[in-house]
């Protein structure tokens, strides 16, 4: 069983009795077995990322987004100097892979801008030899071919939110005149297919939408795009629309029929990272994601904060010699402390694939960062389904290499 420390007692027994099996478990002699000891962002593992909020506009009004759209931007200088940060940063804490996010605002407002930053960070990558990731997060509604071929040539990724089909994701994501964005959405996503570039599909989940989760499930699914269920998290400014709070039973009842559409159309690439939420039960980790320990978020002005929702509190700025080191340090904002910390986890058999949930959704329902996810309900009973749709997915590609790898304990 030292091949899945972190899955507890019977449950980890029958998950390794069933994969080995089925002959997905072999044993072999003088493995490396990680323990929660191993921090899940060490630097031999984890790229140091740094969200860069390129602009504050947006053509869209998203009823969930957290920012007021001010109509200001990101100088190139300052964009220079945050990347000049990140890898300071990077170099003084054993970095050996950065990762930048082009955000905003809808980021293709900026699309040179983009350019000339990642062609600067390859130049920085190539010097000290890093690795370089860069993914570009979008709303899709100004993609052309002519970005398409760039993204492409740079070796960017490329992110699109779409939250439904039709009404569904006119009810979350429509333009500043309130006209709906899905048609032009839908289009962009088919224009990047066509032109060779497969985006990542990012799918905010209310109870507003839940309903409409199986379609736009099937529609990813017929595209053979990539995706991540994420739930609505409230905030200031999204406050007063009552009707998008997560009522668990809807919530789970759009999960399992979205689910369902994933049993009767398995992908063939892995789902279990992306699934549910912040949760990741790809692999296992101690904390819901980077912040606080491998994340840096630069606002407009190069100030830096420690989460994007958080960007209106930033900790310090570009001109730091080591930010990440004062965003470690940090007391005050958001702390993402270890799942072993939080009351309501320590004993959970999912801890270490859950790790709590997203820390600012928990203090903002509680006022505590040390407890468990008010969403822990709705992880519990969607947890085994997911892990049954990665067994079913296994069994369906079991004689393809490229789709099923070896595990071993």
């Amino acid at each position: 069983m030292s091949g899945l420390p972190h899955v507890g007692g019977e449950l980890g027994a029958q998950i390794a009795y069933q994969l080995a099996s089925l002959g997905f478990l072999k044993p072999v002699e003088n493995h490396h077995t990680l323990d929660s000891s191993e921090e899940d962002c060490s630097p031999a593992i984890s790229p140091l990322t740094s969200w860069l909020h390129l602009t504050d506009r947006c053509n869209l009004r998203c009823d969930y987004c957290y920012l007021p759209h001010v109509r200001e931007d990101m100088s190139p200088e300052t964009g220079r100097a945050a990347i000049d940060a990140t890898f300071r940063s990077a170099l003084a804490n054993g970095f050996k892979q950065v990762k930048f996010k082009y955000a905003g605002g809808e980021s293709l407002l900026r699309f040179p801008l983009i350019v000339e930053l990642h062609q600067y960070a390859q130049a920085l990558a190539d010097q000290h030899g890093f690795g370089l990731e860069g993914v570009v997060l979008s709303n899709g509604t100004l993609l052309t071919p002519v970005m398409i071929e760039t993204l492409k040539s740079l070796g960017l990724r490329l992110m699109i939110s779409l939250d439904g089909l039709g009404a569904y994701h006119d009810a979350h994501r429509p333009y500043a005149g309130g006209r709906g964005s899905f048609a032009d959405v839908a289009e962009a996503i088919d224009v990047a297919l066509a032109n060779g570039l497969v985006p990542n599909i990012s799918v905010t989940i209310s109870s507003r939408t839940a309903e409409g989760l199986p379609d736009v499930m099937a529609w990813i699914l017929e595209r053979e795009l990539p995706f991540s269920l994420n739930f609505y998290r409230e905030n200031d400014l999204s406050a007063s629309h009552e009707d998008m709070q997560l009522n668990e039973e809807k919530i789970i009842s759009g999960m399992l029929a979205a689910f369902k559409v994933i049993e009767n159309n398995l992908p063939r690439r892995p789902f279990l990272g992306g699934i549910i939420d912040r949760a990741n039960m790809s692999v296992s980790h101690t904390h819901t994601c980077g912040v606080g320990q491998n994340y840096l978020v630069f606002d407009q002005h190069g100030q830096i904060a420690k989460c994007q929702m958080h960007i209106r509190k930033p900790v310090t700025d570009v001109h730091t010699a080591d930010p990440l080191a004062v965003i470690r340090a940090d007391q005050i904002g958001i702390q993402n402390i270890s799942v072993e910390e939080k009351e309501g986890c320590k004993t959970c058999e999912w801890k270490y694939w859950c790790a709590g949930g997203c820390p600012l959704t928990t203090y903002r329902a509680t006022g505590r960062y040390d407890v468990k996810s008010p969403n822990c309900n709705i992880y519990k009973a969607l947890f085994p389904e997911a892990l049954r749709l990665e067994g079913l997915r296994l069994l369906k590609y079991q004689d393809d290499p490229e789709v099923v790898q070896k595990i071993v304990v």
